[in-house]
């Protein structure tokens, strides 16, 4: 055994290793990342939480119950409160997504508070998401214990002089769950399938590309008069038929095992595909738009576990988004794995139609447009 010949070998490689500076820096940067956005993405106080509230009311009773909305609002900011009008839009909106609770303060409210007679409130939840709901129960249970314990029924927005009877309370909750109970296998269906597509995505637009032209096939492509638009969209376009494929096989055996009810519904597929199509294409065009100047084949590989980091944990598909820090809700926003598994669970655990789901489509649509009309750009033709 000859030493000089494998101090040799060892100072080759690491003069290789030190060549390449994105796989130094993701050695380093994965962990941090890691660290950072786990540490930061599960278990957060959530704030934010958007409640319609219906107030058919409209008396002293009932804008006491506004102000105390008002006083979570600006205190401990874990409601974020929007009037209606209608009780039934204020489903609709709660069926589609954009709030996740609805209040309905009868129009009999006052009447019963005046005669001590059990005044109800309706709190109407969005319960496909445990964590969000139990917030939200939470703080409407304090509200109304609030309520008990400092109004007069005799003097609506009065404080009592003595406390109200615990058996008898002055507003009752009546608490009604939008949804069956949803299983966690479930909620978490919508981040799976966004990960099947996330990896046909790193695979067919990162490793495979990156592979091509280091072995000199993509030197076929350019010495044909194919523009380099067409090069790169029948690239992106190949992929997102892929991601497809596999986006559509983790919906139905995913489904199947967490027993989605009405999987076969030929209007939710449809819809169900659109998702999964855009999804693809966005996903596909974004990892073309990191790799069309690498040429590297490590980089790839060793950029995976970052970008599933910072694009996956941010979605909301394992803890919600109104739980993140404010920096952290920015990337969701950025993050087309927001828009897909926001979609996906709008179609999956609530049923719902295109008005679920249309704001989605058209931002991974739009997301996808430029992101490919970035990748044209910077593609050069070239070795």
């Amino acid at each position: 055994m000859s030493l000089q010949r494998m101090l040799a070998i060892i100072e080759r490689d690491m003069r290789k290793f030190f060549r390449s500076p994105a796989l130094m820096m993701s050695s380093m940067i994965f962990p941090l990342t890691q660290l950072i956005v786990l540490g930061y993405a599960f278990g957060g106080k959530i704030k934010g939480i958007k409640v319609a509230i219906v107030d058919e009311d409209h008396t002293a009773s009932s804008r006491l119950i506004r102000q105390r909305f008002d006083a979570v609002e600006s205190g401990p900011k874990s409601m974020e409160t929007e009037d209606y009008s209608s009780l039934s839009d204020a489903v609709t909106d709660l069926r589609t997504g954009f709030v996740r609770a609805v209040v309905y303060i009868p129009p009999d409210y006052s009447r019963r508070v005046d005669q001590g007679n059990r005044p109800r409130i309706a709190f109407i939840e969005d319960n496909t998401d445990t964590f969000v709901t139990t917030e939200i129960l939470s703080r409407m249970q304090g509200l109304v214990q609030d309520i008990n314990q400092t109004v007069n029924p005799f003097l609506p927005g009065q404080p009592l002089m003595v406390p109200m009877p615990r058996m008898k309370p002055l507003v009752d909750l009546q608490t009604v769950e939008l949804y069956p109970y949803i299983e966690y296998i479930k909620y978490l269906l919508s981040g799976s399938i966004a990960m099947s597509i996330f990896i046909v995505a790193m695979i067919g637009g990162g490793i495979v590309f990156i592979d091509d032209k280091s072995r000199g096939l993509h030197e076929g492509y350019l010495v044909t008069p194919i523009k380099k638009s067409e090069l790169i969209l029948g690239l992106i376009f190949s992929g997102a038929i892929k991601g497809l494929m596999a986006g559509t096989s983790i919906t139905i055996i995913g489904g199947l095992i967490a027993g989605i009810e009405h999987l076969w519904d030929p209007v939710r597929l449809l819809y169900l595909v659109m998702v999964l199509a855009s999804t693809s294409v966005a996903m596909i065009s974004f990892m073309f738009l990191v790799m069309v100047r690498v040429s590297d084949p490590l980089v790839p590989r060793a950029m995976f576990g970052v970008l599933n980091t910072l694009l996956y944990f941010p979605s909301g598909a394992i803890y919600p988004v109104e739980g993140f820090p404010s920096w952290l809700r920015w990337i969701s926003y950025i993050d087309p794995f927001s828009y897909s598994v926001h979609a996906l669970k709008a179609l999956l655990l609530k049923g719902t139609g295109f008005a679920g789901i249309y704001s989605d489509v058209f931002i991974l649509v739009g997301f996808s447009v430029v992101l490919m009309s970035l990748s044209v750009l910077f593609f050069r033709r070239q070795i």
